[in-house]
C-alpha cells in the first residue's frame, strides 16, 4: 500500500510517500510523477513516511531524476536506515541528491 502526498505550487512540488514504494505500487507514483513534473522546477520527495522501496522504485526515481535534470532539482529528504540501506548497495546515494 502506497500513499502519495502531494503540495505545492507550479515551480516547487514536495511529494510525500507512506508506505511501500514496490512493484506492485509504482506504477501509481509514475502516473502521477507524469501528470505533475510539467514546469516543476524543484521537485522534493519526502520519505520519512517510507517503509520500503524496490527495484521498481528505484526505476521510478531514477526516471523522475532523468526528467528533473533537464528542468531543475530532485532531491530525497527524511530517509530512514532502510531505505538509505538500499541507496547504498544499489549506488543511489551516489546519484541521488539526499538530505
Amino acid at each position: 500500500m502506497l500513499t502519495i502526498n502531494k503540495q505545492g505550487n507550479n515551480a516547487a512540488l514536495t511529494i510525500a510517500l507512506v508506505g511501500r514504494l514496490d512493484t506492485i505500487t509504482s506504477p501509481d507514483l509514475e502516473k502521477e510523477l507524469q501528470a505533475s513534473l510539467g514546469g516543476v522546477k524543484e521537485l522534493t520527495f519526502d520519505f520519512e513516511q517510507l517503509e520500503y522501496i524496490s527495484s521498481a522504485g528505484l526505476r521510478v526515481l531514477l526516471s523522475a531524476q532523468k526528467i528533473m535534470n533537464k528542468q531543475g532539482s530532485m532531491t530525497i529528504t527524511h530517509v530512514n536506515e532502510t531505505v538509505m540501506e538500499i541507496f547504498e548497495v544499489t549506488g543511489f546515494s551516489d546519484i541521488l541528491t539526499i538530505e
